[in-house]
């Protein structure tokens, strides 16, 4: 994957990378697209799920953050943002 490619990524929510991804499977599926075109949305799509991935890994780490906090510190539990520095 290209560096513009993976920058494009980083800035998609997980709402609009699972919205991209539902696109690129229902393109895949109605086929008539060329080999070339099939390969190049099978690769957008496996990097779309991988960001779809960070995403709802992010949103457990916070989740089990906010529990740990919440137990150690009888519930004031602050939120974290994922580690890539973007809000849910």
């Amino acid at each position: 994957m290209t560096a513009p490619i993976e920058a494009d990524l980083a800035e998609l929510s997980y709402e609009q990378a699972r919205d991209e991804l539902i696109q690129v499977v229902s393109r895949l599926e109605q086929g008539g697209a060329t080999l070339e075109e099939s390969l190049q949305l099978w690769e957008r799509g496996e990097a779309l799920a991988t960001r779809c991935e960070e995403w709802l890994i992010g949103a457990r780490k916070r989740l089990e953050d906010a529990r740990q906090g919440g137990a150690a510190s009888g519930g004031n539990a602050s939120a974290t943002q994922p580690e890539n520095g973007e809000e849910f």
